[in-house]
């Protein structure tokens, strides 16, 4: 099929999209939908850390918080301020990278494990920073957080208001994000086709021979860390503006898991691979909260509880990917070729020791 018409069938599809799940399945999985758009920028940004350069990052959900915050406390009656969406926006990205920066600078020796332990613990730290920043001064909010936060509002018009009886509020903010999911994706594609995006390639795969070849890695990585952290800031921003309220429950380890999960499933450096894992793990813990109305309906009366059924069910089907898919659901064609040569030169070298045997 032409790409042109490719193009045209997915733009159509993305358009229509809204209108068709509210018909089908209603207004609650256009929200849903929402969220699983946001969770495409947060696996975007981390996919840059984790997929393109190779560094683990367990504290990732710290610059959706950072993003968060920064919309929360500018624009609602906390402080007084309602600066306006246009220019919270690129602070909240431009914030979110100097705090990963600042996280980048002294784990540049740090790799594998102790990297994930110096993340993790980053993230914990923000969090627990939030909760706490509300004596004797009431910075953030504490664990109450912050509430009544502006809606998103783009030339004079906010969001949280329906253009008509069938075009509710949801529907804007999908509009929104998935024009900033896309625009996302494309800075995400120059990148990874740039020198940088080779430079991160180089140091994923050998930093040694990297740097021997004249690779600053050390400023290539603070570039990864700046850049995947400023997604994230930029998409706490839109989420801030969305709810109308954050708190720290909202940035806990689990949602950085959470995002790690989506790359790692998707397919690790592959942006459309990624941005598919997010849409599927946004999606189907949703969907399978039917599980106590599948018992009821099958059984006549609920025996276990359904939220529990419901994380069992979702573990064992990341279980099943990882076992039958390890490179993810959709793996880079470069990734798939190495997992390819890997396997035909394993089956090469056992070949050899079986006949060297016999």
């Amino acid at each position: 099929m032409n790409r042109g018409i490719r193009l045209f069938l997915v733009a159509a599809g993305l358009i229509a999209l809204p209108f068709l799940t509210d018909f089908a399945f209603g207004r609650t999985w256009v929200r849903i939908i929402d969220f699983a758009l946001l969770y495409s920028m947060l696996a975007l940004g981390l996919n840059i850390v984790v997929g393109f350069a190779g560094l683990l990052d367990l504290g990732y959900v710290a610059f959706f918080a950072v993003g968060a915050y920064l919309y929360a406390l500018l624009a609602s009656p906390h402080f007084g301020l309602h600066l306006p969406f246009w220019l919270l926006l690129p602070l909240g990205a431009l914030v979110a990278g100097l705090f990963g920066i600042l996280l980048g600078a002294p784990t540049l020796r740090l790799r594998g494990d102790y990297l994930a332990i110096v993340t993790l613990g980053f993230g914990e730290i923000i969090r627990i920073f939030l909760n706490n920043l509300n004596a004797p001064y009431d910075i953030t909010g504490g664990p109450q957080g912050v509430n009544l936060i502006d809606p998103i509002t783009i030339g004079g018009f906010s969001l949280n208001h329906p253009l008509s009886s069938s075009f509710p509020a949801v529907y804007n903010y999908y509009f929104l994000f998935l024009a900033v999911t896309i625009l996302v994706a494309f800075v995400s594609s120059r990148l990874q086709n740039s020198r940088i995006g080779r430079a991160w390639v180089a140091i994923r795969e050998d930093e040694i021979a990297a740097e021997a070849m004249g690779i600053n890695t050390r400023n290539v990585k603070l570039l990864a860390f700046a850049m995947g952290a400023s997604f994230g800031g930029l998409s706490g921003t839109l989420f801030a503006g969305f709810e109308g309220f954050v708190s720290p429950e909202s940035f806990t380890l689990m949602e950085s898991i959470m995002i790690l999960c989506m790359v790692v499933l998707g397919g690790m450096g592959h942006i459309r691979g990624v941005i598919f894992g997010a849409i599927l793990l946004s999606i189907l813990p949703e969907a399978l909260r039917y599980v106590g109305s599948l018992q009821q309906a099958i059984f006549g009366h609920v025996y276990a509880d359904p939220s529990s059924i419901r994380m069992l069910l979702f573990g064992i089907s990341l279980i099943l990917v990882m076992l039958f898919r390890p490179a993810g659901l959709w793996p880079s064609p470069v990734r798939r070729r190495e997992l390819a040569a890997h396997d035909e030169t394993a089956r090469h070298e056992n070949s050899s020791i079986y006949d060297a045997g016999h």
